[in-house]
């Protein structure tokens, strides 16, 4: 009804009752609530709206009369505040005057009332009052005083939604949520507002300058000290800062700070790679260094501690030396040995002590001789070997390398793409060849490598092949998504992939520790590592050195060897003879190709309606198409779940609502694999022989340690029918004879010395393997809450505790 009827006094704000009384409409609906008769309920409150003489002000009515009852779980004052907002919006009445005196008065009542209320209920009213054109100074009159009460979260979320976040303090009100972890909600708050943006960057950013003990600020904050605080540590709070640099784009300069620990940590990566692994050259690890510490006092120190904690003070020194670094921030020790090292001049050759290596032994070597590789840096060198690069039905390896980037904000740039074919490699300048971006040499290179990717005769290798593709595409723009065209490709990391899962023997494997990658693959498969050491350097500069090129050459050739390896052994390595449809990457298909049925895209809203139809469940939605979803699926068959309580609050809602009866046997009573609910019993001794029979099938497996001991009481005797012999296939043991294979490998070894463990249970849909796991209370407790506020719970079992999930 409007506001400005005459019905109500506008002298006293007060209304005539001359229909139905809005406290005798609430009393029923109360009683509809609690037997969950929703469309029932839905038509007596709609019936009652328009019986009201003035339905808003019969809404304030109602809702404070309820004000002692809120914050239990779902509301009933929400919900009628929500139908009446649809009713309105669906009765032919003009839009009520937005300055009648009226409406002021019932905006006033409405936003006492929301000052007191749950956050559900801020959005219906701001709609139904038009609470977003009241009189602003009294709408920040009520977020302060919701901030003064400690009431933080609903301070925030009531300026969100009113719009009045340029005229509250950024500070002030995302202090408090920060010091919470509601980052998310602060996100939202700032939404929309460059400048509010740049000042919550800017508070965040002091927060991780050196020094700074976010206890000082949580101390000005009695009501969130309680809380963990290891979040804003200036370390992960880095993290979050340069999130959301980049998200709003903001300039680096204004998050100085975040960025000294991001330089930080790639000094930290640096000296593991040199000293640790030892898989980056001085040289091209003083040249990262240099560009990451430049003039920061504060990283200097960090670096020298650094260099004490790898290695003795002379070590250290020696760095420091190459490295200019003021000796005044160095520790008392390795000032001492650089000054000794400046007197006697020894700096030269101690660095080249630190550079001893014997590659020849040690790695992977270049079978072809150094004039067969060739540097192509202009479009006349691509036009020349051309007939090479595309001869078909050929194999070729393809690699890309870049320079590391260790700052915020930056990208790596593709600066060299390998191309190996039997006998030569060829190795495409691209920084050379994309300037300019519509010059000759760039055309041609685009060209090539398009033709070269979407030839099918011609076999492509690579390692994580996508993933340098995508970076080619995102320099390149003619070559942008390629990725997705790419035919005859094999990328050899979803082979790897598979030879892991094996646990396959191969010779060399015990030299391969602390290998990776591609490096590691080289070494299982042709017995020597690749040498990484030029792996993160330079890859901008120009001339490139000779011991780079040396190494692109050799990272794209290795893949002509290891694949020649795995396609003329397989079965040595564990791999099928067939391995087309695993070495694929997965963006290979032909266009056109039909997907899997399962894997068909459906739409948002279609997908939920058709599995509801079909098989009689509930949508349970917190999104938009709540109402549309509703009026597809029957009466009762969806329900809107709100999406600002955590997930605990949640779950007790849904219970409630649908009156369900939950105990702690029914938590684990279906597979988290598969959702079956059909399991077999296996004892220990079962479980040793079936484990023992499926070692000496695949190879030697590793015990692992014993795990802890399930937590004294708390275990779980589901009734079900124990694993016998029969249940098994006689040929392979380790199959049930529904031809379920039964998954072993993920049961260490080290499990079956468990104290007190009594049988494992077996899914008999997909052949997971349970057990009583030392977390298993830990888990019991978390859903404690839920159940007992689930209505009448059952009588738990003698044994009440859930079975537990893998280790």
């Amino acid at each position: 009804m409007d506001p400005g009827d005459p019905t109500g006094d506008p002298a006293t704000g007060e209304r005539r009752c001359t229909g139905q009384d809005p406290l005798l409409l609430l009393q029923a609906l109360q009683t509809l609530w609690s037997t969950r008769e929703r469309q029932q309920l839905q038509e007596e409150a709609w019936r009652g709206f328009a019986a009201l003489d003035d339905p808003l002000a019969g809404l304030l009515d109602m809702l404070e009369s309820c004000r002692g009852r809120r914050g239990e779980g779902p509301s009933l004052e929400a919900w009628i505040s929500r139908q009446l907002q649809c009713w309105l919006q669906a009765q032919p009445r003009p839009s009520p005057a937005q300055h009648s005196l009226r409406l002021k008065q019932l905006q006033a009542r409405a936003i006492r009332v929301l000052t007191e209320s749950p956050p559900s209920l801020v959005a219906p009213l701001t709609s139904i009052f038009q609470l977003q054109d009241a009189d602003r100074s009294c709408l920040l009159v009520h977020v302060h005083r919701l901030h003064q009460e400690g009431r933080f979260r609903e301070a925030v979320m009531l300026g969100t939604t009113l719009k009045l976040q340029p005229e509250l303090d950024v500070e002030k009100m995302s202090v408090p949520l920060l010091l919470q972890d509601k980052v998310a909600l602060v996100e939202r708050y700032v939404a929309g507002f460059p400048d509010l943006q740049r000042r919550l960057l800017a508070l965040m950013d002091s927060w991780c300058q050196p020094g700074f003990d976010i206890k000082d600020v949580a101390r000005q904050y009695p009501e969130v000290t309680s809380l963990s605080l290891e979040k804003l540590s200036p370390k992960v709070l880095s993290r979050q800062v340069l999130r959301l640099q980049e998200r709003y784009g903001v300039a680096p300069a204004l998050c100085p700070n975040a960025a000294m620990w991001q330089r930080l940590a790639a000094l930290r990566h640096l000296c593991h790679k040199r000293f640790v692994e030892k898989s980056l050259s001085q040289e091209n690890w003083a040249d990262h260094v240099r560009g990451l510490v430049e003039q920061s006092p504060w990283l200097q120190e960090q670096l020298s501690q650094l260099l004490v904690s790898h290695g003795d003070p002379v070590t250290a020194a020696r760095c420091a030396m190459g490295l200019s670094l003021p000796e005044e921030r160095l520790p008392a020790a390795v000032a001492v040995e650089l000054r000794q090292l400046s007197l006697q001049g020894r700096a030269a050759e101690a660095d080249s002590r630190l550079e001893v290596k014997d590659v020849k032994d040690r790695y992977y070597q270049l079978p072809i001789p150094r004039e067969n590789i060739h540097l192509l840096a202009s479009w006349e060198d691509l036009t020349r070997y051309e007939g090479a690069l595309l001869q078909p039905h050929q194999v070729v390896g393809v690699d890309l390398e870049w320079t590391p980037v260790f700052v915020a904000g930056g990208r790596p740039r593709p600066s060299l793409l390998q191309v190996a074919v039997e006998g030569r490699v060829f190795l495409l300048d691209v920084l050379a060849l994309s300037q300019p971006p519509t010059g000759q040499g760039a055309q041609a290179f685009s060209r090539l490598v398009a033709q070269l990717l979407s030839d099918p005769s011609i076999t492509k290798l690579g390692y994580g092949m996508v993933g340098d593709l995508q970076k080619l595409g995102a320099s390149c723009p003619a070559l942008a998504h390629v990725e997705k065209q790419i035919l005859g490709g094999v990328d050899l990391l979803l082979v790897h992939r598979q030879m892991r899962v094996t646990n396959m023997p191969t010779s060399g494997t015990d030299r391969a520790k602390g290998l990776r990658g591609l490096s590691l693959l080289v070494q299982q498969v042709l017995g020597t590592a690749l040498d990484k050491t030029q792996q993160l350097s330079n890859w901008d500069r120009r001339p490139l050195c000779e011991e780079q090129l040396i190494y692109a050459a050799a990272d794209a050739y290795c893949l002509l060897e290891v694949h020649q390896a795995l396609c003329r052994e397989p079965a040595r390595f564990h791999l099928s003879e067939d391995l087309a449809g695993s070495r694929r990457p997965r963006h290979t298909e032909r266009p056109g190709a039909q997907k899997p049925p399962g894997l068909q895209k459906a739409s948002a809203s279609a997908a939920p309606r058709q599995v509801a139809r079909q098989e009689g469940r509930i949508i349970l939605t917190s999104g938009q198409p709540f109402h549309k979803l509703r009026a597809q699926v029957g009466a009762g068959r969806c329900l809107s779940v709100d999406c600002s309580l955590k997930a605990q609050q949640q779950a007790k809602a849904v219970l409630k609502h649908f009156n369900v009866r939950v105990t702690h046997a029914d938590i684990f009573s279906r597979c988290q694999a598969c959702n079956c609910d059909q399991y077999l019993k296996v004892s220990r001794d079962m479980m040793k022989q079936l484990m023992w029979l499926s070692s000496h099938q695949e190879g030697p497996r590793s015990s692992g340690p014993a795990p802890e001991a399930a937590p004294g009481g708390c275990t779980y005797d589901r009734p079900c029918r124990w694993l016998q012999a029969a249940d098994l296939r006689a040929e392979t043991p380790d199959m049930l004879t529904n031809g379920t294979r039964l998954q072993l490998a993920g049961v260490p070894v080290g499990v079956l010395r468990t104290p007190g463990l009594r049988h494992f249970y077996c899914c008999t849909r997909c052949g997971k393997v349970f057990w009583d796991g030392s977390h298993l209370d830990r888990v019991a407790t978390h859903f404690r809450d839920v159940l007992e506020s689930a209505p009448s719970p059952r009588e738990p079992s003698p044994a009440p505790s859930p079975a537990s999930s893998p280790f």
